[in-house]
């Protein structure tokens, strides 16, 4: 009778399976792989090795609280001599004496999450359980047959691996990067994600059902746009606030990496971090996404609408001077950021696996949650509003008409409509370069296209199917060159007549203060009211100058200035608005290595900033931040 197969010690291989599943960069402390992609173990034997035909070696995998192989969170599966794709599987590698290597796959639907690995050892009658230890199973984007496969080779590098990134923000006139450390393999931060589904709702109230979904992308999708914001009182990561004061938390402007925010997260016991807005909500989402294996990106929508009352129309109140006449709980956000992630929809019906948008910012409710998505951008696109989820109110973010109501000293209210403002210059970074990337037409057709009017009929939305009149008069604003902070600057009204006659009329500026989310702040320039002849085919410019003493005060720290034209038609009474929100540049940093930058050696950086103020700055402080290189946020104050 052979004696029993006694397991003495085991290696997981960490390095050789961390650099095939390029998981190496999360630490050598844990075994992480990528679901139905082989990964070898290898086992010793105490006092004899396996013997083919006598011993019998079979393998458990459990992942979740109440695992089930009903579930698919648990699985029970034999060493056999060829793989099972659409299940777990083992197959002997080698056999070197007392060793022993093996296989094992899962299959590339497999749940995501942490397991345990037991191995099952049988001779003739006898068994024995052996407890191997923990591994975590990631989405793969890089087997054909995962739902989140990506074909290229540059954007799994680019979505997936790439740690550091540029976020776009300013104006659709004047945009600009802000460098972002994702992070999403520093050390702690798989821990503190997969924490994370665990203390979604979701998971709370039925942890079976919570981790038998979790092999979909767009149900993680949903919880994770969920638990980066907290509005519903679910332990989420970030909360949000979009004005002064901060002292109880971090400015928004401060943060420069999703790192110091999930750990903080963390050591507060999951209490949310303040404080976030949209690019914040945005880059922490994406560092979730990318770290759980799903290619993601964070994405730029300038002039963007929030739609509140579902009607795909911004409706704005100004008075004769151009101010703000009433409150609209409708707004255009300067911009607003949100993420993409790829992956197959086999729930929808249609070709509409690609790029989904994901919001976590909270705005609106979905299914009872602040939450957003997935919503498939071909989807937007076409207009197809029924599907799932919340495109309606994406539509809306990309294609509302901007309506602006003049009302009149007599109570009268004139109107003026712009149905190409909304959804400009939607941006992302460029694959493996530090440049912008416009993406605008995966989301809208071009503007007054024949495939736009389909689409906004199938939209209904039918009165922007007819096309736009040519206009008589054009009014637009114009900014010179020089708007620095600590500088005065002008702005200009610029009006064309496009007829062959002459037009009288009468034209204002107005300029106030701004933040990145549309509300409007103290006047810092206003213009008397104007009245200037045109030549027919000509044009002519109203100037106002913005002083640095009018603004200094009460410029928030998005440094915009919104200057609104006014132009009365005196020919047939119609009223033209036009608006432009104007970033008045900060002085630049810069950054200047010192030596030569070798491999694990200390690198020693001057980092400095003109002040352009004729005051002193107090209190300054430098954040740095860079994975690999500052073991988390580096503050220097000054």
């Amino acid at each position: 009778m052979a004696e029993d197969l006694v397991l003495d010690t085991w290696d997981l291989q960490l390095e050789r399976n961390g650099r095939e599943h390029r998981t190496a960069d999360m630490g050598c402390k844990q075994l992480v792989v990528r679901r139905g992609q082989p990964f070898t173990i290898t086992l010793r034997f105490s006092g004899r090795g396996y013997e083919e035909g006598v011993d019998k070696l079979a393998f458990n995998v459990e992942t979740g609280p109440c695992p089930s192989e009903t579930s698919g969170t648990k699985s029970h599966f034999a060493m056999t001599d060829c793989p099972e794709e659409s299940s777990w599987s083992a197959v002997m590698q080698q056999q070197d004496g007392e060793s022993l290597s093996v296989s094992l796959c899962s299959p590339p639907s497999a749940r995501i999450g942490r397991y345990t690995l037991t191995l099952e050892a049988c001779t003739e009658y006898q068994g024995s359980s052996f407890h191997i230890g923990h591994f975590i199973l990631l989405f793969n984007a890089w087997h054909p047959e995962d739902t989140v496969f990506l074909r290229d080779e540059n954007e799994r590098r680019e979505y997936v691996l790439s740690q550091q990134g540029l976020i776009y923000q300013g104006t659709s006139d004047y945009i600009f990067s802000v460098p972002w450390n994702f992070g999403q393999f520093e050390d702690d931060i798989l821990s503190i994600c997969l924490n994370m589904l665990d203390i979604n709702p979701k998971h709370l109230r039925d942890q079976n059902r919570d981790c038998s979904r979790r092999n979909d992308p767009v149900y993680i999708g949903r919880v994770v746009s969920a638990m980066v914001n907290c509005n519903d009182e679910d332990q989420g990561v970030l909360a949000g606030r979009w004005k002064d004061p901060y002292d109880d938390g971090t400015n928004p402007m401060s943060w420069i990496g999703s790192v110091d925010i999930l750990k903080r997260w963390k050591d507060f016991g999951c209490q949310p971090v303040k404080y976030g807005q949209c690019w914040v909500f945005a880059a922490v989402a994406c560092t979730v996404m990318r770290c759980l294996g799903i290619p993601t990106r964070v994405v730029t929508n300038y002039n963007s609408a929030h739609d509140t009352n579902a009607n795909l129309t911004i409706d704005h109140y100004l008075n004769e001077k151009g101010g703000q006449e009433r409150q609209s709980w409708d707004k255009i956000w300067n911009f607003h950021c949100w993420v993409e992630s790829w992956m197959a929809r086999p729930d929808l019906t249609g070709d509409y696996d690609g790029w989904q948008v994901l919001d976590p910012t909270p705005q609106e409710k979905s299914e009872g949650v602040f939450c957003c998505g997935p919503a498939p951008v071909k989807a937007i696109k076409e207009g197809d509003m029924q599907l799932k989820y919340d495109i309606p109110f994406i539509f809306a973010e990309v294609n509302a008409d901007v309506v602006y109501w003049v009302v009149q000293g007599d109570g009268m209210q004139k109107q003026s409509i712009q149905s190409s403002v909304v959804g400009k210059n939607i941006s992302t970074k460029s694959v493996g370069k530090d440049s912008r990337e416009d993406i605008t037409h995966t989301y809208k057709y071009p503007e007054g296209s024949e495939e736009e009017r389909k689409v906004f009929a199938k939209a209904e939305h039918e009165k922007k199917s007819i096309p736009e009149e040519d206009e008589a008069l054009h009014l637009k604003i114009k900014v010179s060159e020089g708007a620095n902070k600590g500088s005065d600057f002008d702005v200009f009204a610029v009006i064309n007549n496009n007829t062959d006659v002459e037009r009288v009329c009468s034209v204002r500026l107005c300029a106030r203060t701004t933040s990145y989310n549309g509300t409007t702040g103290p006047q810092c320039g206003l213009t008397d009211l104007i009245d200037i002849d045109l030549e027919p085919r000509s044009e002519k410019r109203v100037p106002m100058r913005i002083l640095y003493e009018q603004y200094k005060d009460n410029l928030t720290q998005d440094n915009l200035i919104k200057v609104v034209a006014l132009l009365t038609d005196h020919h047939t009474g119609d009223v033209m608005v036009a608006v432009r929100d104007v970033y008045v540049e900060n002085p630049p940093i810069k950054i200047r290595i010192l030596g030569e930058p070798m491999q694990n050696r200390k690198l020693v950086a001057e980092i400095s900033m003109v002040n352009p103020l004729e005051v002193p700055l107090s209190n300054c402080v430098f954040v740095v931040e860079g994975s690999g290189l500052t073991h988390g946020q580096r503050v220097k104050q000054l």
